[in-house]
């Protein structure tokens, strides 16, 4: 089947490199990608989820791990540090 994509320019170029450097056609790279993106089903469809990686753990300068905090305590660590107030130290 024939269809019409809009890809960002830079991406196009990147994939249509990828395909030269892989002997292949910008078709068959997009086919083959598209397939993937189809099999790697994350709600159990065909073929393998891919695994998670896990959230990297911010590590203050002492070492220890810092405590888990909710968006809402994010946005006041933020909004203090554009006040001036250095974070929630």
């Amino acid at each position: 089947m024939r269809t019409t994509i809009d890809i960002p320019d830079e991406l196009f170029r990147r994939a249509k490199a990828r395909a030269a450097l892989d002997g292949i056609s910008l078709k068959e790279l997009m086919t083959r990608y598209v397939r993937e993106g189809l099999t790697r089903n994350a709600d159990g469809g065909e073929g393998e989820a891919r695994p998670r990686s896990a959230l990297p753990i911010a590590r203050p300068a002492t070492g220890r791990p810092l405590a888990v905090q909710t968006g809402a305590d994010l946005h006041r660590i933020l909004d203090d540090e554009e006040a001036g107030g250095g974070g929630g130290d």
